[in-house]
């Protein structure tokens, strides 16, 4: 596996530009620990909402605030040298209207320094997305299945499957690139619209669970590493660290309590 050699951090525009060029690598990130690791090897970083669910323990992202995504936000991006951190907004946070987008925004990005935050929504968010990019907010938009209206969507199912919900989806998709968002996440949509939607705008596809076609591609960072019990169809995994981890405490647990840790190299000698 080839490491890229790490530069300064990538930018809004170098992202930009790279639709329907070299894929695009965006993995999810929420401590400083993991974001140190997969730093030299992606392109950009999210500290999405999905933080909720994994780190927290809640049912779904709408109960994480503000407050948690700067917090887990900030530590990312003090451990990320050359890779792009974008920060989600959370639910609440933005879609009363654009004002109130703006100062959650602007709060995120002065209090975590990421690159950029991520909203959910189309048509009705475009004007939401122009307010906070002609303000010096970069956004990346997030279209198909949005988590934060699993209740209206009725659950996490995959989007798009008819012609009416074809035509709304890649309406969404052209508003948001009209409205001023650098790219999109293209989430849990039927494979053939994944790949119309890329086709049809002029800004990145960051797919996840859409199409090959994208630009490029995102995973929660957990999930391919096989930290998690269950994942969507769409999930790969590339390692089963749950396992490793798993042996490993229970390894030092059996030294613990049988007394063979610590042993002699663990422990200090008094001097002289």
């Amino acid at each position: 596996m080839s490491t890229p050699t790490p530069n300064r951090r990538l930018t809004a525009p170098a992202i930009l530009s790279r639709k329907g060029g070299t894929p695009i690598v965006m993995v999810t990130a929420y401590s400083a620990t993991m974001a140190r690791l997969v730093d030299p090897l992606v392109d950009m970083i999210l500290v999405g909402d999905s933080l909720a669910m994994v780190e927290h323990g809640m049912p779904s992202t709408l109960g994480v605030g503000l407050e948690l995504m700067i917090a887990h936000g900030r530590a990312v991006v003090s451990a990320a040298q050359s890779a792009f951190v974008t920060v989600d907004l959370p639910f609440g946070a933005y879609e009363a209207g654009p004002a109130d987008a703006f100062r959650a925004a602007a709060r995120v990005m002065a209090e975590t320094g990421c690159g950029a935050v991520k909203l959910e929504g189309g048509v009705h968010m475009a004007e939401t997305i122009a307010f906070l990019t002609g303000r010096g907010i970069p956004v990346v938009a997030h279209i198909g299945l949005t988590p934060q209206a699993v209740n209206a969507l009725g659950g996490f199912r995959s989007q798009g499957h008819d012609e009416t919900a074809r035509a709304k989806i890649l309406a969404d998709a052209a508003a948001v690139a009209e409205a001023g968002a650098f790219a999109v996440v293209v989430e849990g949509v039927v494979a053939p619209l994944g790949a119309e939607i890329t086709e049809a705008i002029t800004i990145p596809t960051i797919g996840i669970g859409a199409s090959s076609a994208c630009d490029g591609q995102v995973l929660v960072l957990e999930d391919l590493l096989g930290l998690t019990d269950r994942v969507p169809r769409f999930v790969k995994r590339y390692g089963d660290l749950g396992k490793a981890v798993s042996e490993a405490v229970g390894a030092y647990a059996d030294e613990v309590r049988s007394r063979a840790f610590p042993a002699e190299e663990h422990t200090y000698k008094p001097r002289g």
